[in-house]
């Protein structure tokens, strides 16, 4: 499954979330630090929704960028 995250600069680190899997979150002090702990984060949540016997969310968010003029 392949689902989107969204990596924002906070302040002091960067934050990762899967809008398709609400509470699956993750912090980095890097970019590259952030995807990884959000994959593995992904992988928890995964496996914690099994654990309970709880749907999968299929994937269903997609990330388009827009490009502007300003």
């Amino acid at each position: 499954m392949r689902y989107a995250v969204v990596i924002e600069k906070a302040p002091s680190n960067y934050a990762a979330y899967v809008p398709d899997l609400p509470g699956c979150i993750a912090t980095g002090t890097t970019v590259a630090e952030t995807e990884s702990l959000i994959r593995e984060a992904i992988e928890f949540h995964l496996d914690g929704l099994k654990a309970d016997g709880l749907p999968i969310p299929p994937p269903s968010s997609q990330v388009e960028y827009a490009d502007v003029h300003a």
